[in-house]
C-alpha cells in the first residue's frame, strides 16, 4: 500500500530485487483478459486438436529457443540456461501426457485440455514452501500463456517497439521472455505487483542492470500511464511525484551506492579474514549447476551448500545417475580446487508432491523428509551417493546429509556410503577414498548428541533456518508468530555455541548455511561464536567478505561472551549490529 509523505507524493513498498534508481514516467501494462475458450468435440475432431496442441508445442520451442540465442548472445550463456527450465516443461511427459488424455477422455478442445493441466502444475508448485521451486510456478504461467497464445493466435507480450520516450513499466507481473528482451535504452525500470528475489524475472533483471522492485501488491491498479514516478531498486521503493527534496536525498544516495560497489569490488579477489588474522572461508549457496559463473562473478571460496532439489524438478522420471554425475562434475570441476559441499536429498512431505506421489502429511516438516525419506527409499539414495562419489574425483567434492537427529541415521547413512564405494570397486569407477562427509545440524537433538556424531563426520554445517524454527517451534512462514522467529533468541546462540565447541573437541570445522549467515547484523556474532565457514547466496557474498575483513576477531569474541550473560534477544542482536555498523557503516541504511 502507497504511504503519504511530503505534500503530493507517496511511496509505494515492495521487494528490491534489481539495484539502482531511475526516474521516468510509466507505462502500466494491462494484464490478459482473454478467456480461454471451452467446447466439445466430436469424437472425429480429436485428432485434429491433439494436432493443434502438438503444433503449438513445436511453434513455442522454436520461439523460446529463439529467445535463448538473443538472451545468450546479449547477457551470456548463464543467462540463456533460465529458459532451460521452459523448455523441460515443453519436453515434460506428463504435461503432455495428461492434456492428450483430457482432450481423448473428456472430448474437450486442445486449448482448454492445456490450460487446465498447466493450472494444476502451476498451483502445486505455488504452494511449495520453498521459495525457489515456488517461483517456477511463474515459469510455467510464463509457457502456459504463449503455447495458449500460439494456438488461440494471441500477441504474445507487449510491443516496447513503439515507444518514443525511456519509461518506467508497472504491471501486475512481467514473464522471464518479456523481461529478458527489454531494452534498456526504452525500459529504464519496471515494478511490479507480485513476485520475489528469486524468480527468473528478477535474476534477469540483475542481469540487464536494470532497478527493479517486485511484491507491490497492487500498484498496476494505483498508477495511470503517463505520471511521474523515481524507482528506487535499492530500498525497493517506487514514489509518485517526487518532490525536489526527494530528488536531491536520491542524489546522495546513487553517489554512496557506488561508492559502496568500488568499496565491495576492491575485496573481490581477496580472502575473508579479520584485521587480526582469523581466515573464514566464504562460500556461496547454490540450486543449479550453471550457478557456478555466479559463484566466480561473487569472489566466493566454492560452494558450501549445494541444493540438489532441482534435479528432480519438472520431471516425470528420476534422475538417473549418470544425469546427477554430470551436473556434479559440471560444478566440481568448474570451481576446482575450490570446495563444493553437496547436500544429499532434502525432498518430502511439502515438495514435489506431483512428481514422486508423496503422501500428504499434517506436518511435513516433523514428517517423511530429507534423511528420513532417503533412508527408506534407499534405491533411490544409492543413485545419488554412486554419482556424489565418482564426481568426487572430478574436484574438491564434499557431501553432509540434511535433518540428521541422532546417531542412527547418521551410521545408516554412512552404511550405504560403504556399500556404494565397495560396489564402485566392483565395477572399476574412481572415486575420491578420502570423501569428507559431514551432517547438517537443524534440530536440537543433533546439537545435544554432537560428541557422538563427530566420530562419524568430517564436519558440521549448521542450517540455523530450521534449527530456529525447531527449537522454538515457530513457523516463520506464518505471518501471526513470525515475530517470534528470533535468530539471536539466548537457546540459539547457545546451541550454535555448543556446536562449535563439540567441533571443536573433535577436530573437526563448522560451517552455517542458513540466513544467519549472510545478514551483516549478526555476521560477528557468528564469527565470535567460532565458525569457520559461512555460505551464503551469491549476491551476499561481497558484502559479507567485506564486512568480515574490517572487524577484528578478538572484538567479535567479546562480543559473545557478553551474548552468554544477555537475557533478551533484542539486546544480542543490538550488541552484534552495532559492532558490525562501527566496522562497516556503509552496509547500513542510515
Amino acid at each position: 500500500m502507497p504511504t503519504a509523505t511530503r505534500l503530493g507524493e507517496k511511496v509505494f513498498r515492495g521487494i528490491p530485487v534489481s539495484p539502482g534508481v531511475c526516474r521516468a514516467s510509466v507505462l502500466v501494462l494491462g494484464n490478459r483478459k482473454e478467456e480461454v475458450p471451452a467446447f466439445q468435440l466430436r469424437d472425429e475432431e480429436i485428432p485434429a486438436q491433439i494436432e493443434r496442441f502438438e503444433h503449438a508445442l513445436v511453434t513455442t520451442r522454436q520461439q523460446i529457443g529463439q529467445i535463448q540465442k538473443q538472451v545468450s548472445a546479449a547477457m551470456g550463456a548463464k543467462d540463456a540456461l533460465i529458459f532451460e527450465a521452459h523448455l523441460l516443461l515443453l519436453e515434460d511427459p506428463t504435461l503432455m501426457d495428461e492434456t492428450i488424455r483430457l482432450i481423448r477422455d473428456q472430448k474437450v478442445n486442445a486449448e482448454k485440455a492445456f490450460h487446465q493441466v498447466a493450472q494444476k502444475y502451476a498451483e502445486t508448485l505455488a504452494a511449495i514452501d520453498d521459495e525457489y521451486l515456488r517461483e517456477r510456478a511463474a515459469d510455467m504461467r510464463d509457457v502456459c500463456s504463449r503455447v495458449l497464445g500460439n494456438m488461440l493466435g494471441w500477441d504474445y507480450g507487449p510491443d516496447f517497439h513503439q515507444l518514443t520516450q525511456p519509461c518506467i513499466i508497472i504491471s501486475q507481473d512481467l514473464t522471464p521472455s518479456t523481461t529478458a528482451q527489454l531494452d534498456r535504452t526504452k525500459i529504464l525500470g519496471f515494478a511490479t505487483d507480485v513476485g520475489s528475489k528469486t524468480s527468473h524475472t528478477a535474476i534477469l533483471a540483475r542481469s540487464l542492470e536494470i532497478p527493479a522492485v517486485v511484491g507491490l501488491s497492487d500498484i498496476s491498479s494505483q498508477l495511470i500511464t503517463g505520471q511521474q514516478v523515481l524507482l528506487d531498486g535499492f530500498n525497493g521503493l517506487v514514489i509518485l511525484n517526487p518532490t525536489d527534496q526527494t530528488l536531491f536525498e536520491y542524489g546522495h544516495l546513487v553517489r554512496r551506492q557506488l561508492d559502496l560497489h568500488q568499496k565491495l569490488e576492491s575485496v573481490h579477489d581477496a580472502a575473508a579474514i579479520t584485521l587480526d588474522g582469523r581466515r573464514i572461508i566464504l562460500s556461496a549457496n547454490i540450486e543449479q549447476a550453471q550457478d557456478t559463473g555466479s559463484v566466480q562473478a561473487a569472489g566466493a571460496e566454492g560452494v558450501g551448500l549445494f541444493r540438489t532439489e532441482f534435479l528432480y524438478l519438472n520431471r516425470d522420471v528420476l534422475p538417473s545417475e549418470e544425469d546427477q554425475f554430470q551436473a556434479y562434475v559440471q560444478v566440481a570441476s568448474a570451481l576446482k580446487p575450490q570446495p563444493v559441499v553437496i547436500r544429499t536429498l532434502d525432498l518430502g512431505g511439502d515438495k514435489f508432491l506431483s512428481h514422486l506421489h508423496l503422501p500428504k502429511e499434517m506436518n511435513p516438516f516433523l514428517g517423511w523428509r530429507a534423511i528420513r525419506f532417503c533412508l527408506q527409499e534407499r534405491d533411490l539414495f544409492r543413485i545419488q551417493l554412486r554419482a556424489i562419489l565418482r564426481a568426487s574425483v572430478y574436484g574438491n567434492v564434499k557431501m553432509m546429509y540434511p535433518m540428521i537427529s541422532g546417531l542412527d541415521e547418521l551410521q545408516q547413512a554412512n552404511a550405504l556410503v560403504a556399500e556404494c564405494q565397495e560396489q564402485l570397486r566392483r565395477d572399476n569407477l574412481p572415486f575420491n577414498d578420502h570423501l569428507e562427509i559431514g551432517a547438517m545440524i537443524e534440530i536440537p537433538s543433533a546439537v545435544l548428541v554432537a560428541d557422538a556424531l563427530a566420530n562419524h563426520v568430517q564436519f558440521f554445517s549448521l542450517g540455523t533456518n530450521d534449527l530456529i524454527q525447531y527449537t522454538l517451534a515457530v513457523d516463520r512462514l506464518n505471518e501471526r508468530i513470525a515475530h517470534l522467529y528470533e535468530p539471536t533468541h539466548p537457546a540459539i546462540i547457545k546451541l550454535i555455541h555448543q556446536t562449535v565447541q563439540a567441533a571443536q573437541r573433535h577436530g573437526l570445522w563448522t560451517g552455517l548455511c542458513g540466513e544467519m549467515a549472510g545478514d551483516p547484523s549478526l555476521i560477528p556474532l557468528l564469527l565470535g561464536l567460532g565458525v569457520d565457514e559461512l555460505s551464503v547466496a551469491c549476491s551476499l557474498v561481497p558484502q559479507t567478505k567485506y564486512l568480515i575483513r574490517r572487524l577484528r576477531f578478538s572484538d567479535t569474541q567479546e562480543l559473545a561472551q557478553a551474548a552468554f550473560t544477555c537475557e533478551s534477544p533484542s539486546e544480542i542482536l543490538a550488541r552484534s549490529e552495532n559492532l558490525a555498523r562501527k566496522a562497516a557503516p556503509c552496509l547500513f541504511k542510515d
